[in-house]
């Protein structure tokens, strides 16, 4: 239940209230995750009117506004096909229209295709006060409230090719076991993973692609749930790993 709605206009106003010890104060992007229905009461803290819904190239990096769409962000001019694939996976248009790049990220769940391939891109998310950046991957499995802070900017590499691969029940499930990985020009390979528990991660980061089969399979070795068993996935996340691999091999030529 919301207790309190604010709508700051300056960013100082929002830190301020999200300070507050009591009554427990929320960041608001596009409010999908806070209009579901909910015992715990708290205010929430609007952030529409702070501008954080930019989303401009600098350099070799995306810089995107923690309140962008996340379908401004899949109608981003240049955005590889792989990102765009899994935001069209994450959700439908409408909701797409309304949830933020930020709040998508804080309440995803290990079967998040968003979450994977911003993974394996190596997201860095910029927090305020005082312009701490933090690694999307050391974000998520804590995901401890940080009250006060705010997530303002996340960062993404441009000229890192991607590929994502997945297995759903349905075109439009959530999958049970997605790969997405990231290959960077010096090399550097990352593949995000996901499909089963609390949260996407990151299963391998080095310059040694060849390992990335394998790497899945270990990866998935507790990954038993109701959908489907480990050895199942650990069968499905090696193959998806290879065709991830080898699209990008096709990409380099």
């Amino acid at each position: 239940m919301i207790l309190e709605y604010h709508r700051p206009e300056s960013l100082e106003e929002a830190l301020k209230l999200l300070n507050r010890k009591t009554p427990r104060t929320v960041p608001l992007g596009g409010g999908t995750v806070l209009s579901a229905p909910s015992d715990e009461s708290v205010a929430v803290v609007d952030l529409q009117a702070l501008g954080l819904n930019q989303i401009e190239k600098q350099g070799n990096g995306l810089k995107i506004g923690a309140t962008a769409t996340l379908q401004a962000l899949l109608d981003t001019e240049g955005l590889p096909a792989a990102l765009v694939a899994a935001i069209r996976h994450e959700a439908a248009y409408n909701l797409r229209q309304s949830a933020t790049v930020a709040g998508a990220l804080a309440a995803s769940d290990g079967r998040s295709p968003f979450a994977v391939a911003m993974l394996a891109l190596d997201a860095q998310l910029l927090w305020q006060p005082g312009d701490k950046t933090q690694s999307l991957g050391d974000f998520l499995p804590l995901r401890a409230e940080a009250p006060g802070k705010l997530i303002t900017t996340i960062t993404i590499p441009i000229n890192a090719r991607l590929a994502y691969e997945y297995v759903a029940r349905t075109p439009a499930d959530l999958p049970i076991a997605a790969v997405a990985v990231a290959q960077w020009p010096s090399g550097r390979t990352r593949m995000g993973l996901g499909g089963w528990g609390k949260t996407a991660f990151v299963a391998l980061d080095g310059q040694d692609a060849t390992g990335l089969p394998i790497a899945a399979e270990n990866a998935a070795l507790s990954a038993a749930d109701e959908w489907a068993s480990a050895e199942y996935r650990m069968d499905v996340v090696k193959t998806l790993a290879t065709r991830a691999l080898a699209g990008l091999k096709m990409e380099e030529k």
